[in-house]
């Protein structure tokens, strides 16, 4: 069996401004939403999963902000033309018999996280289909990451994240620590880029291996750099590790991937003016009429 997680509000954004300018015949915006389906249909065709489930981002998480003020402070509103979409995309998934998951004060890389680590458990196969480096840390032996912006299609196993990182999955919540995450606006060490961050990782194994030996590391400026930042980079372990503890988690059998509603699909497509895949919903179901 397999679970594929999708990142929805990556998703969202990224069917959106792929496609500009789709409007319904009451002049609505379409595109995220034309996009997010197109984009939904080329994933289950390719991982084929048994289990599947969109995952919304439902605030940021109180603790994060905290310990960080300026957590993920920088990003930018969601744009008006996308934001009023997103109610109709639930409704496809609802039609389509996909499975969603959208908590007040849960962010959805927790929530994936702790769905994958749950799924991993009960001994399925797990993808996760995001471009977001947080999740390289739950990469294993049965879980792995499909990465919409690789054109390969290859999914992210734990050799990808070596060869990419230069450190382990294990490792990668270190990594992040040293090397700050400019997509949550979480600062880190002045002077330590990813390939310093890996080298003295390789070399020490863990933050707590760096700290313990700090008077081991060998250049001046680097050893009191990370002497000044101590605290930041322990602040950072916890704002970048995914919290897997969480109430409210779906059970596996809500995400098996359900049948969809071809009357409701039929009705959503025509009002959203999406012709060819009305068309294609009537033809398959006029084939099934003529199979029976």
């Amino acid at each position: 069996m397999r679970l594929l997680i999708i990142d929805g509000h990556a998703f969202a954004y990224r069917a959106f401004y792929a496609i500009r300018g789709l409007t319904s015949p009451s002049g609505q915006p379409t595109n995220a939403i034309y996009g997010f389906i197109q984009m939904l249909a080329k994933l289950e065709a390719q991982v084929l999963p048994t289990h599947a489930v969109v995952v919304w981002d439902g605030g940021l998480d109180a603790g994060r902000v905290e310990e960080l003020n300026d957590y993920k402070a920088q990003r930018d509103p969601m744009p008006d033309d996308m934001e009023v979409q997103l109610d109709a995309m639930a409704d496809y998934l609802e039609a389509a018999g996909w499975a969603s998951v959208c908590d007040d004060g849960v962010e959805a890389d927790d929530r994936i996280g702790q769905l994958a680590k749950r799924a991993e458990a009960d001994g399925l196969e797990v993808v996760i289909a995001s471009s977001d480096k947080d999740f390289l840390q739950l990469i294993n032996d049965r879980v792995s990451m499909l990465n919409p912006a690789d054109k390969t299609g290859t999914p992210m196993d734990a050799a990808a994240v070596v060869a990419k990182t230069g450190v382990r999955p294990e490792q990668i919540v270190d990594w992040l620590s040293l090397v700050g995450d400019a997509a949550d606006n979480i600062p880190g060490v002045p002077g330590v880029g990813v390939k310093t961050a890996s080298a003295l990782l390789n070399e020490f194994g863990s933050v707590d291996g760096i700290y313990g030996r700090l008077a081991k590391v060998k250049r001046d400026k680097l050893r009191e750099s990370l002497a000044a930042a101590e605290a930041d980079v322990r602040r950072n372990q916890s704002l970048v590790a995914l919290k897997l503890e969480l109430p409210g988690a779906p059970g596996l059998d809500d995400l098996r991937r359900g049948f969809h509603d071809s009357a409701r699909l039929e009705v959503l497509y025509e009002a959203w003016g999406f012709n060819t895949l009305l068309n294609n919903l009537r033809e398959a179901r006029q084939g099934a009429l003529f199979e029976k």
